[in-house]
């Protein structure tokens, strides 16, 4: 669990601003989730995470004055792209960039939930196929949705899984699951105020990639 333990996201603030270097210090070690989900298979959405992360940093360090929230960062680059806003720069990285998130969250929210598949109890292909539903599946086209659906059947098992997010201890799962709870409640808290945020703002786009 010492991938989401050592990277804990902050509490947000009553105003829920969210700090940009603090939050791409926290994101910037989430794509190596994905090597615990089975490597290969899950690299096109590590990538994806990859360089979604890499344009909203590019657009911080233009102005890390002006873009010291993401908040401000989507209300700077409306003010500057006019148009073409928000499809766009770090606002249009950062939308993409909080789907993979969502999907890291649903994941976690629903092994620690307990949710599972009663004859195959220790397969998580039941919490990575509701996580890809929720928050993927809708923005992709059919081959990637195929895609997504032939490396959910190579997942690792929930005990392989835990350990590889533990870095390869051996500690019992209550005790990972635990962590696991831990790591999201700030995590989500974040998530949910950066959607929120794209609602207000009317930032959301809805189309397929």
């Amino acid at each position: 669990m010492a991938l989401l333990v050592q990277h804990q996201f902050k509490p947000l603030p009553a105003d829920k601003q969210i700090e940009t270097c603090s939050f791409l210090e926290c994101v910037s070690h989430l794509p190596s989730f994905f090597d615990c989900l089975g490597g290969a298979v899950f690299s096109p959405i590590k990538a994806d995470i990859n360089g979604n992360i890499a344009k909203i940093r590019a657009v911080y360090e233009t102005n890390p004055t002006k873009f010291k929230t993401l908040q401000q960062m989507l209300e700077g680059e409306k003010e500057m792209h006019g148009s073409q806003w928000p499809k766009v720069g770090g606002t249009l990285a950062l939308m993409w960039l909080k789907r993979g998130l969502k999907f890291i969250q649903v994941l976690l929210q629903s092994i620690a939930d307990g949710e599972r598949d009663e004859q195959n109890p220790n397969s998580i292909k039941v919490n990575a196929t509701k996580a890809y539903e929720i928050a993927l599946k809708r923005y992709h086209g059919w081959m990637v949705q195929k895609l997504f659906t032939a490396a959910v059947c190579v997942a690792p098992y929930k005990v392989d899984f835990l350990k590889a997010l533990s870095k390869g201890q051996n500690v019992k799962e209550e005790e990972c699951l635990e962590k696991i709870r831990q790591f999201l409640v700030n995590f989500t808290a974040t998530i949910d105020a950066i959607y929120e945020m794209y609602m207000k703002t009317n930032a959301e786009l809805d189309y397929k990639a």
